[in-house]
């Protein structure tokens, strides 16, 4: 429920190739989601590839995918929808709200990439730094992140599923990168019960580049969900090249299924469907 394609701007491959791995592989519910990223073009913050880089044409994007979505049908149901990039500028929302109610996606990610002035994945680590270069301690780091993602929640345009949590665990410049729920637990469970009053789907996401688990959230934190009463969860490969199409897909069943999930939960137009685990 959460992938990308030549349509994004650090997409690789074209949309059909990465459909067609996807019947290879015998999904049935395959989530395109473009990155409709504006937390980076209204806070002037240098997107996927810098200067040169493109957002997403959703004219192009939707009109193909839907057609797209239409020759699969029966075989794989294509979910047509986008991942916006939360901030707490309202222009950003307002050009989230226009977009939904032109292309009406099936689903929405609504992802924390950005602190309204860096991006977490930023080569000098700024988001991480003091002013004077210095690190800052990560309590302190850690905290205004997991506050950012709480503030998205409320986030006034619809979305379905929240993105990968503990995001900035993959960029992170300490020597233990872990966002560990005992250490953050006022914060975390703050997130979790907003998700799970909210209806809202807690996503894994088998991304995890440089972080210090095979998914995010790590597994402490999706325990304390299942505690919480949360059920709702999505698996994301976050693929954005065949090759990484379902990636771990397995190991993020096996582990939700021992914590007690039985199901994951895939949004379309408003409605939870749950596909047993």
């Amino acid at each position: 429920m959460h992938t990308h394609s030549a349509f994004s701007a650090d997409g690789i491959s074209p949309l059909p190739r990465m459909l067609e791995k996807a019947r290879e592989k015998g999904i049935f519910y395959y989530g395109v989601s473009e990155h409709f990223d504006y937390d980076y073009l209204v806070n002037g913050i240098p997107f996927y590839g810098g200067e040169a880089a493109t957002y997403t044409d959703p004219d192009a994007y939707f009109s193909c995918a839907r057609k797209l979505a239409a020759e699969y049908a029966g075989k794989t149901q294509v979910l047509v929808g986008g991942e916006f990039g939360y901030t707490d500028c309202p222009k950003a929302w307002q050009m989230y709200r226009d977009l939904e109610e032109k292309y009406c996606p099936d689903f929405v990610v609504n992802s924390v990439h950005t602190d309204g002035k860096y991006d977490f994945s930023d080569e000098e680590g700024r988001p991480f730094r003091r002013p004077d270069g210095g690190l800052r301690p990560k309590k302190e780091a850690y905290g205004d992140y997991f506050a950012l993602v709480r503030r998205s929640l409320d986030a006034p345009y619809a979305y379905d599923i929240v993105g990968h949590m503990t995001y900035c665990t993959r960029y992170a410049p300490y020597a233990d990168k872990r966002a560990v729920w005992a250490d953050f637990r006022a914060e975390i469970d703050g997130i979790l019960c907003g998700i799970i009053a909210r209806h809202k789907i807690l996503e894994v996401n088998s991304s995890s580049y440089g972080a210090p688990s095979d998914f995010l959230p790590d597994a402490d934190i999706l325990r304390r969900y299942y505690e919480l009463g949360g059920r709702a969860v999505s698996y994301a490969s976050d693929a954005h090249d065949v090759s990484r199409v379902a990636d771990k897909r397995e190991k993020v069943v096996s582990a939700l299924k021992r914590m007690g999930f039985s199901y994951l939960t895939v949004p379309c137009r408003g409605a939870h469907i749950r596909v047993d685990i």
